[in-house]
This record gives C-alpha cells, structure tokens and sequence, in this order.
C-alpha cells in the first residue's frame, strides 16, 4: 500500500466514524486503566517538576476533590512525592480542555462510535470563571464539581438512558451552518445540545428545582457542548490511528509546557517541542505577559477537521480571537494546502458547502512550511486566575520534522 492509499484509508476511517454520545458515567468505571490513585491530564506525558502554573492548579483541586488530601500544602507534597500518577488522557481514550484533568471519582460523556467500535471519553465543562481547567480549587471551584458530579451528572446518566443517544457528528454538521466552528465559539452546538438534552431532563428529573438549574447551567454556558464534541473528534481521530504507512495526524495536544503530536502510522510515539504562547485578544487587565503556553486537549478539534479548519464557517469568531472576517476565510483555506481531503459530512456554506479540510499530512506540513491553524482560549501562567483571552497559535515546526525523520527511518525511506 502506498502512502497516499494508507492515507485515504486513514481519512475514510477518520470521516465515517459516527460518534454518539450514550452515556455519562464514573470516570474510574469506564475508563481503560484509570488507577485508583491516577490522574489524568491535557496534552503528552508530563511531570510535577516540569507543569505549569494551570496545570499544578488543576492537579492540587482535583486531589483535594477526591479527599485525598485535607489541603493544598498536602496535596502538592502528595504530587510532588510521587503519591499520585500522572498520565495523558490521550492514553485512555479520554480528552480534556485546558488543563484536562480527570480523577476517578468524576463524571465523563461516554461516545460510542458506532462505525468503528471505539469509544471516547471527556469530563464537564465547568463554564466560566474560576474553574478547575484553569487550575483554580478554591471552595467555590470544588463545590461546583461536586454538585455537577453529584447532582447533575445522575439525572444526564438518566436522561440519555431515554434516548438512543445524541448524534454528535449530526450535531456538528448543524452546528458549522449556524456560525459556530466546534471549538471555541460552540454558541449553536451548545443550544442544540440543550434542544436534545431539555426534554429528556424533564422527564427523568425527580423535582422541579434540579430540573431548572440543571437546563440554567448547560444553556448558561456557551460551551457546554466543547467536551462531548472533543470526545466525539477523539473518537473519529483514534478510528484513523494505527494505520500502516499512514502520514496521517491522529493527535494534536498541548500540556502548557510541551506541544505534542502522534501520527497514525507511526503507533503511540509522541514528538514534542515548547508548547508556543498564543498571539490573541486580551480580557481587560491582562497582556501577553500574562500569558501561559497552550494548553488543552481541545486541538483534537482541528486534528479531526473543525476549529480553525472550519473557521470560514464561523467569521464571527474574529471578534474574539482577533482578525477580520476575511481572516477566518483564508485560514480555512490554507488548511486544504495541508489535509489529505475534505470532509464529506462538515460543510461550509460559504465556500459554497465545501467540506472542511480533514486530515493533516505530516509530509505537507513539512514540504510546504504550513503548520495547522488552532483557535485557543489563553490562560494566565499562575494557577487559578483563569482565562484572560483568546486568540491562535500553531504548533512548533519541529515536531513535525521529529516525526517525519522517525517515519522515515520506520518505513526505511
């Protein structure tokens, strides 16, 4: 098999995987190898010694909500000494936004997808403000995990349990001819995600006021469809992993220190570089010196052909990432430079339904000196500040090189 057929079969894969989203569980019950004293994060295998400010954060709240320290000074001792195992979610069929961190008493969207068989697996998306993905753990924060783990996550379990599952490739498809590009302006998928959800959560919740604030938080939040999206391009990346011979992008991901990515035809291995610091708008206050490097999982958006892939479709984006609406047309259209073809399901009306570019090619990135496009929200280096804007970024160049020197050496070229 060629490279060019390898690829196709890993597009095709790729593009005909169907996720659904079936189900919200326990992490620790339905996640492959979740440890009982495991955390998992954003982006590729990391260490305490090496995170960053955010993801320190993140990994001190998410000990603090599993009890299994009464403090933050414990908590960090506990991270620091080895207590607590860190891995990627990426290594567990799992993503994550920002700093990503699942811990196994947390609730996740499970994705079926029902071509290929895979599954994949996101936490809540806590809304804005101090949150845990921006490494914030005060009582606040740990509270609201804990009435959304506790308190919405059974009636969600419930309600998807009356349904047959909520297509979330048809959700997105719909989503891209409303203005969104299914990364960071999610303003149409999240009030269809509320359309699909609203009924069932009428019907299965047990008292009026549980049902009210439930439906208030997920229509509340503009972004409360991000996660189960993520996991639903997660589900469509990993169908396109493994291929032999494939030049094929599977895994884009950031952990706010290190900038990573896999290729399907070259198996588990990451290639990395310095995570690059995002060019954007600012929150008022806040500057570039604020700025942490990128982070999250949420670049699996673009690795599956949305986000800044399909930024022609959402012109309105600019307004907060920075640019004109032009802008958002020539980024979708240097993407097609670099993918192997167009998606047959996302489409974009203003490119008269053209598909979205879908599958990156390692050996484009490097012969043309594109890097992909990604649209990220920016979080302040110190943990628990939050998010003070957003903006683009594109991975270092170098771990494209790495990979392709790697293929090159595996496929004996």
């Amino acid at each position: 098999m060629s490279i060019d057929q390898a690829n196709q079969s890993a597009f095709e894969r790729m593009t005909s995987a169907r996720p659904i989203l079936t189900a919200v569980d326990v992490a620790g019950k339905v996640i492959p190898d979740l440890g009982e004293r495991m955390l998992l994060h954003a982006g590729p295998p990391i260490g305490w010694d090496r995170m960053s400010g955010p993801l320190k954060g993140a990994v001190i709240g998410a000990i603090l909500y599993e009890g299994w320290a009464e403090d933050e000074a414990r908590a960090a001792a506990m991270a620091e000494g080895g207590e607590v195992t860190f891995e990627p979610c990426h290594h567990h069929q799992a993503v994550g936004p920002m700093a990503g961190v699942i811990s196994p008493s947390m609730a996740v969207y499970v994705l079926e997808n029902l071509t290929h068989g895979n599954r994949a697996f996101s936490n809540f998306n806590e809304g804005y403000g101090k949150v845990l993905r921006y490494g914030a753990y005060s009582t606040e924060v740990l509270d609201k995990l804990r009435w959304m783990n506790e308190q919405m996550a059974p009636v969600l379990a419930a309600a998807l349990a009356e349904s047959e599952g909520l297509d979330i490739r048809a959700l997105l498809a719909e989503a891209l001819h409303m203005g969104d590009e299914g990364h960071n302006r999610n303003k149409a998928g999240s009030l269809l995600f509320l359309k699909l959800l609203a009924p069932l959560v009428a019907k299965v919740a047990q008292d009026k006021a549980t049902e009210e604030r439930i439906l208030q938080f997920v229509g509340d939040n503009a972004l409360s469809v991000l996660n189960p999206v993520m996991a639903a391009c997660k589900a469509m990346a990993d169908a396109a992993h493994g291929v032999e011979g494939s030049t094929l992008v599977t895994t884009m991901a950031r952990n706010g220190t290190d900038f990573g990515i896999r290729v399907s035809g070259l198996g588990d291995d990451w290639f990395t570089a310095p995570a690059p610091t995002p060019d954007g708008l600012y929150f008022s206050g806040f500057s570039a010196a604020d700025a942490n490097p990128d982070i999250g999982d949420s670049t699996i958006t673009e690795t599956a052909g949305i986000g800044a892939f399909a930024m022609a479709a959402a012109p309105a984006i600019v307004t907060f990432v920075s640019g004109t609406p032009r802008d958002a047309v020539t980024a979708t259209l240097e993407m097609y430079e670099i993918t192997t073809a167009e998606h047959p399901h996302f489409t974009i009306p203003t490119l008269d339904f053209r598909g979205t570019p879908t599958g990156i090619d390692l050996r484009k990135v490097v012969e043309l000196t594109i890097t992909p496009r990604i649209n990220t929200g920016i979080a302040h280096r110190e943990a628990g500040v939050g998010q003070v804007g957003a903006g683009l970024v594109r991975p270092p160049k170098e771990v494209f090189e790495q990979a392709l020197i790697a293929y090159a050496e595996r496929y004996e070229l």
